[in-house]
């Protein structure tokens, strides 16, 4: 066995905040290496965040062709498939290239914890190293959770395999409609697919407030896609070239038949398995999360976790604030978490925001609130864009104006959150977003009608 020399930081797993945190780590002085068992950049880069987004931007592109009558459908999907890969090629080699740079040794081969400060890494070619490292920063990221009662494979499909279809089934059942279920789920229909989301939920999207997600449950509608809420699946039955899932509702027994079944239902953190973490002594709880402290450190002091294997929802981008956060506690630095505005996007059409607290939150607190609200319909950049479904909401302190939450439903929600998103970091009011002067025609305008909105009703307090 290859004995590896001791590094100060050792990395499992290089997803987005995996190699974040080789790349801080090595950047404030620390020697640095980071395993891999698969595809360098992780889940998010080869089979989630990256791949799902450019085959809905390409499903956009394609709608929008297919309206003016200049497409030919045969060759639109495995088009998009081409581009969806050239596109996840790039950022792989991107992540492969930063890492180079920074001096971070890039381990390939699963990583298995023999003691505190020692791992073991297996490879298939390679045979087997052995790396001791002072400080451990867990990034293992997660998986699909299969349903018993609807194991992988066939046509049954984890978001993994559904990105990877070679063609568009004809017809597709969504089983969850969060957001990766409405995602892909849009995203199929776009491109001409039948689909149905059967969600246990009273609305698709569940923990978003009903009147942010009514804009895109009309949209669905529009895309032809049925929503069945408040039901539960049962099981489903295979056959040479369909599948029957059934499913109750009220009591009630259904089966419907698709092509494919996607399941959705959320992911599962990597923590079982070969990562060894009995052999340190250092437990998950019964979801397989791992708790962690103020600077992301585990029970174990010198070990860090980060990322879907720890509480709180599984973002990339809450991870790669992580990643920083644990390198700099490993460097000796006062690095915290904050997770006071963290965004959540969903990419559907309109996409959908949210940061901070909501207006439900906040009574349920018992803080006094006002709302900020404007529309899309009346902003001129939407109108050129065909653009006009949706609205900013702004929910802020009734008496001082601060900014405390916000929602986004419509075009270019994802950028524009942002903007509400420094807002609460720095404690601005709406004042200061009312203030600001946005430029003219664009959609940021819309922030600053709805901040001025709010301010109009501070004024009547």
């Amino acid at each position: 066995m290859k004995q590896l020399e001791l590094v100060d930081t050792l990395v499992i797993g290089s997803g987005p905040g995996g190699y974040v945190a080789a790349l801080r780590s090595s950047q404030l002085g620390m020697k640095t290496a980071i395993v891999e068992r698969e595809q360098v950049g992780g889940v998010c880069t080869h089979v989630g965040c990256i791949p799902s987004k450019a085959l809905i931007a390409e499903a956009e592109r394609f709608h929008i062709r297919k309206q003016l009558g200049a497409v030919h459908e045969a060759d639109a999907y495995p088009q998009a498939q081409a581009f969806k890969q050239a596109v996840v090629n790039k950022q792989s080699g991107g992540v492969q290239f930063l890492l180079k740079t920074a001096g971070v040794t890039l381990l390939e081969g699963e990583a298995r914890l023999i003691d505190a400060h020692t791992a073991r890494i297996h490879h298939a070619e390679n045979g087997e190293q052995q790396i001791g490292f002072k400080h451990l920063i867990l990034a293992t990221g997660s998986r699909p959770i299969e349903i018993p009662s609807l194991p992988f494979g066939g046509r049954i499909l984890s978001s993994t395999e559904a990105l990877s279809l070679p063609h568009i089934p004809k017809s597709l059942v969504v089983v969850g409609g969060g957001y990766i279920g409405v995602e892909l789920g849009q995203m199929f229909a776009r491109f001409g697919a039948n689909v149905t989301i059967v969600e246990g939920g009273e609305q698709v999207l569940p923990g978003f407030e009903s009147e942010i997600v009514s804009p895109v449950i009309r949209q669905l509608q529009k895309n032809g896609i049925t929503m069945i809420t408040g039901a539960k699946v049962s099981g489903a039955e295979q056959h040479s070239s369909n599948i029957d899932l059934y499913y109750t509702r009220q009591n009630e027994q259904y089966v419907i038949q698709a092509e494919y079944a996607l399941v959705t239902v959320g992911r599962k953190p990597n923590t079982d398995g070969a990562l060894g973490l009995e052999h340190i002594g250092l437990t998950s709880d019964s979801r397989g999360l791992i708790e962690i402290d103020e600077q992301c450190r585990t029970a174990i002091q010198h070990i860090y976790a980060i990322g879907d294997i720890v509480q709180g929802p599984a973002l990339a981008h809450k991870a790669s604030y992580e990643a920083k956060i644990a390198a700099e506690a490993i460097a000796g630095q006062p690095s915290a978490i904050d997770y006071k505005a963290l965004p959540l996007v969903v990419f559907s059409h309109p996409e959908v925001t949210s940061v901070g607290l909501s207006e439900t939150s906040c009574k349920q607190q018992s803080i006094p609130v006002i709302v900020g609200k404007s529309v899309f319909s009346i902003n001129g950049r939407a109108l050129a864009l065909k653009e006009t479904e949706g609205f900013v909401k702004i929910v802020a302190h009734a008496t001082t104006g601060l900014v405390l939450g916000a929602q986004i439903v419509g075009a270019e929600a994802s950028t524009l959150i942002s903007e509400l998103s420094l807002a609460i970091e720095m404690g601005a009011t709406v004042e200061d977003l009312a203030m600001t002067i946005h430029p003219h025609p664009t959609l940021g305008e819309i922030i600053m009608e709805a901040a001025e909105h709010a301010c109009r009703k501070i004024e009547k307090n």
